[in-house]
C-alpha cells in the first residue's frame, strides 16, 4: 500500500504527528492538537562530530587479556547499517500512517476527535440530568394545567381503589367511573412533553453542539468527521433516538425502557464512548479545555486533521 507524503499521526506515540516522505518518518515529532506546516519539516543540522578521546594504553601482560574477561570482538558491540532493529540515518523505523501497529506495550491511549479528549460518563450523566430538570420546569409552566386535569379525571377512582387495597377488599364493584376526557389528556401531555424536549435541544445542538447541561459541563457534542456544528438534521436524528420514546410512555413504559438503553449504552462502548443516539447521527461528546488552561485551541483547524488520522 502506498502512502503519499504528508503529516500523520505517528502510530507509535499517537499524541504526535511526524512527516511520512513516502518511505519513512522524517524530522522530529509534533503535537497532534498543533496545526502542521505546510510541507515538510526543515532538515535537521548534522551534529558537529567530537575528535575522539584517546585512551590510554592497557598496560602490557605476557599473559594476554584478563582471565575470566577476554575482550568482546567488534561485531558483538556495533551492528552494521541497516541491521534489524537499527534505524537507517533520516529513516527512523515504524509502520507507514493507515497500517495496523504490531503491538502495543500495554492499554492503547484513548482516541482524542479533533484534539479534544473525550468527555467522561459522570459528565454527561450530570448534563442531562440538568437538561431534565429544565425541562421539567418548562412542562410545569406548559402543560400544567393539561396534567391537573388529568389528576382530577382519576383521582376519585385511585382514592377509592386505594382505600380498598388497605382495606383488604379486592372487589371492583361500585368503583368511580374514570373520566372520559383521561386518554386525551394522556396524549395532550406527551405530545407537549416531547414537543416542548425538541424546542428546548435541537436547537441549540444544531448551532453549537451544546444544551444549557453541556455549557455548564463545559463539553460538547461534535460530529465524528469534522469539528464543525451539528446542523439541524443531524441533531434531529440524535435527538429523535432519545427523545422520541417520550410518545409510548402509555404503553407500559415501552418508551422508558427505550430510553434507559439508549442512555446506558455508551458505557458499553469503546473507545469513542457512543450511545445510540450519537451512533445515528456519527458524533462524539468531547470535553472543551479550561479558558485558563494550555491544552491549545478548542477547535484546531481540518488540515491538521489528513486522511489516516486517529478519529
Amino acid at each position: 500500500m502506498s502512502v503519499q507524503p504528508g503529516w500523520y499521526v505517528d502510530p507509535a506515540e499517537p499524541t504526535t504527528r511526524r512527516w511520512w516522505d513516502g518511505e519513512g518518518w522524517l524530522g522530529a515529532p509534533i503535537p497532534v492538537d498543533v496545526t502542521p506546516p505546510d510541507g515538510p519539516p526543515p532538515p535537521e543540522p548534522e551534529p558537529t562530530p567530537e575528535p575522539p578521546t584517546p585512551e590510554p594504553p592497557a598496560p602490557a601482560s605476557p599473559a594476554g587479556p584478563v582471565a575470566g574477561r577476554p575482550s568482546p570482538p567488534s561485531w558483538a558491540t556495533s551492528a552494521p547499517p541497516g541491521a534489524p532493529g537499527t534505524p537507517e540515518a533520516g529513516h527512523p523505523q515504524g509502520p507507514p500512517p493507515g497500517w495496523p501497529y504490531p503491538t502495543w506495550p500495554g492499554r492503547p491511549p484513548e482516541p482524542r476527535p479533533h484534539g479534544l479528549p473525550l468527555a467522561g460518563y459522570g459528565a454527561r450523566l450530570l448534563a442531562r440530568l440538568i437538561d431534565f430538570g429544565a425541562v421539567f420546569l418548562l412542562n410545569a409552566v406548559v402543560n400544567g394545567w393539561f396534567v391537573w386535569r388529568y389528576v382530577e379525571e382519576t383521582a376519585p377512582y385511585l382514592r377509592e381503589a386505594g382505600r380498598r387495597a388497605l382495606a383488604g377488599d379486592s372487589s371492583r364493584e361500585g368503583l368511580p367511573e374514570i373520566g372520559e376526557q383521561v386518554n386525551g389528556l394522556r396524549i395532550a401531555i406527551l405530545v407537549i412533553a416531547t414537543a416542548l424536549w425538541f424546542a428546548y435541544e435541537v436547537p441549540s445542538m444544531a448551532s453549537g453542539g451544546q444544551t444549557l447541561g453541556k455549557r455548564l459541563l463545559r463539553i460538547r457534542a461534535v460530529p465524528v468527521e469534522a469539528d464543525q456544528p451539528l446542523g439541524f438534521g443531524r441533531a434531529t436524528r440524535r435527538w429523535s433516538t432519545l427523545g422520541m420514546p417520550t410518545l409510548l410512555w402509555f404503553c407500559c413504559g415501552f418508551g422508558l425502557l427505550l430510553q434507559f438503553v439508549d442512555a446506558v449504552s455508551a458505557l458499553f462502548d469503546h473507545p469513542l464512548r457512543q450511545a445510540l443516539h450519537d451512533k445515528r447521527a456519527q458524533t462524539v461528546v468531547v470535553r472543551l479545555p479550561h479558558p485558563d488552561s494550555s491544552d491549545g485551541p478548542d477547535t484546531p483547524t481540518d488540515r491538521a486533521d489528513p486522511p489516516g488520522d486517529t478519529p
